[in-house]
């Protein structure tokens, strides 16, 4: 039987290669730095060849190493998917990644009737602005913000969204709100995630852009302030009706006007493309389409 290379200098090479870093293949790996190159040093001389060029502050993989690398990494990726799988084969845990406000506003609310119906799960929810990164991050399924455009997802519409303008009933009254064209004495609240007030405005309003930027406004980075602010009568928000569902059914907030503007955005449900999922997994797709697909009021 042929002698086996170093496995562990192999495993740090990898992380080497794919983060173009031997700093950044240490976080990965939990270890130094100086560990790392102790290791590539290792698969050197067991290999006899250089896999990188060293100079200060700076290594770069030579064609060898880049040649190596390309005959092993789909390997060692077999092995971890593989190790996984067994692993993860009678695992009752499932986790899940969604935007902060969806997770307050709209999910929080409803995740016990999911642990009410399959009481073996155990249910990890994560939050984040940014896209989740399948290859690097402990999750199972996703819902993101976006325009369902992932090649590299398998990717599920659970709502088309829309841009509709929200105060408190106060603050209606306060401004005298009758008609779109009333804004211009209003305070605006803009948030990252529905940045459409420009275009609701010229479009329903007859406001242009430049005049639109003299309107007060308020800016925030999480639509969970905004909506708080108008709550507060501060002010009036654009937002997502999935968003708002709790304080339309009590009354603290309303639509001042219909319009409503369409976006080419939605909440997708997004998993690795042709991954296979296990029984929980699956459990919690086929909850999350049918939670969807329910009327606001349920």
């Amino acid at each position: 039987m042929k002698p086996s290379p170093p496995l562990k200098a192999l495993l740090c090479f990898d992380a080497a290669m794919r983060l173009n870093s031997f700093s950044l293949a240490a976080d990965e790996l939990s270890v130094t730095p100086g560990a790392v190159g102790q290791q590539i040093r290792n698969l050197e001389q067991w290999l006899g060849v250089s896999l990188f060029t060293r100079q200060i502050r700076q290594v770069q993989p030579t064609p060898d190493g880049q040649a190596y690398w390309a005959r092993i990494q789909p390997a060692l990726a077999q092995i971890i998917d593989a190790s996984h799988a067994l692993r993860d084969r009678h695992n009752n845990n499932v986790w899940l990644n969604m935007p902060p406000s969806l997770a307050a506003k709209w999910f929080a609310r409803r995740m016990a009737g999911f642990l009410e119906s399959h009481p073996g799960v155990a249910l990890h929810l994560s939050s984040s602005i940014s896209l989740t990164d399948f290859s690097s991050e402990r999750v199972d399924l996703a819902i993101r913000h976006f325009d369902g455009h992932a090649p590299d997802l398998d990717v599920e519409l659970l709502h088309q969204d829309d841009a509709r303008v929200y105060c408190s009933p106060a603050y209606i009254e306060q401004v005298g709100l009758r008609a779109p064209g009333d804004l211009r004495r209003a305070t605006l609240l803009h948030n990252t995630l529905h940045p459409h007030w420009s275009d609701w405005l010229q479009r329903f309003a007859g406001i242009g852009e430049e005049e639109g930027r003299g309107i007060p406004g308020i800016h925030f980075d999480q639509s969970l302030m905004a909506i708080e602010a108008a709550r507060r009568n501060q002010g009036v928000v654009i937002t997502s009706e999935w968003l708002t569902q709790e304080e339309v059914a009590s009354g603290v907030l309303v639509e001042p006007f219909a319009q409503r503007l369409p976006l080419t955005k939605g909440y997708y449900l997004v998993q690795p493309k042709h991954s296979i999922l296990r029984p929980t997994v699956q459990a919690l797709k086929a909850w999350l389409i049918v939670l969807a697909n329910q009327p606001s009021n349920e």
